[in-house]
């Protein structure tokens, strides 16, 4: 079991987010969507969507940096355990607080608000399960992990050394076997969710329209035959280093 867990199922999983995203892209592209419900409430969705959406940033920021560094690096530019976890556990826990508030915030404006819920689908709901799953398992491993016990374990020493094991091929299923039970039930969790990815809206996330932040400004400007006789311009609305609407006129006439 332990070798089926984490030396097989994550391919397996793996497999069935590229292959399942390649088919949705292929087959369903107007179903690559969020399907947004902002028309029919959106009070309680101005704060659960920035808090979720900004939180689960930062706790994949913070699994990056942690699984994916090893402690020997930290080590020698100088980072000590207790600065680590003490900083991992202030920013890690401030983004993972976030996200919980957020996804606890959407489920309950999904179920409490009519025209919402009835939008829900099946697959919304098994959805949401294994999110909200990931997340608890999640916290609930790294709080867990800073309690005081006999046997002190450190993620960086099984968890972060299987999953870099990973990449190369050769799973180290003894390092991942030697974690709490907290963080098998989070990496179990997590490699479900990552499986079922690509068949829910949260496949939106591999097209986040990020070259927004990039592309020039969309220019409005009016068509001055519009305007009624009389009628000036409101001066905040006037293009920068271009000649103003006056002079235009004039030029023209």
């Amino acid at each position: 079991m332990e070798t089926v867990l984490w030396g097989v199922l994550p391919y397996l999983s793996l497999v069935v987010l590229i292959a399942g995203t390649i088919w949705r892209y292929r087959y369903d592209q107007f179903g690559w969507t969020t399907r947004s419900s902002q028309l029919y409430e959106s009070q309680l969705l101005r704060i659960a969507s920035p808090l979720f959406h900004f939180g689960i940033l930062g706790v994949l920021m913070g699994h990056i940096v942690g699984l994916l560094i090893p402690k020997s690096f930290t080590d020698w530019v100088g980072i000590s355990e207790e600065l680590y976890h003490a900083t991992a556990l202030i920013v890690g826990g401030l983004a993972g607080l976030a996200t919980l508030v957020g996804i606890v915030m959407l489920i309950y404006r999904r179920r409490t608000t009519g025209p919402v819920f009835m939008a829900t689908t099946t697959n919304d709901k098994v959805m949401y399960v294994f999110l909200a799953g990931a997340i608890l398992a999640g916290m609930a491993a790294t709080f867990l992990s800073l309690v005081p016990s006999d046997e002190h374990h450190n993620y960086r020493e099984t968890v972060s050394v299987w999953f870099r094991s990973l990449f190369i091929l050769q799973p180290d299923v003894a390092a991942m076997s030697a974690a709490t039970v907290a963080f098998k039930v989070h990496v179990v969790v997590a490699l479900l969710l990552f499986a079922l990815w690509p068949f829910t809206r949260l496949v939106h996330a591999f097209t986040a329209p990020v070259h927004y932040l990039f592309r020039p400004y969309v220019v409005y400007r009016s068509r001055d035959d519009d305007r009624q006789p009389g009628q000036v311009s409101h001066k905040a609305w006037q293009p920068v280093g271009t000649p103003d609407r006056e002079s235009r006129r004039k030029q023209r006439t």
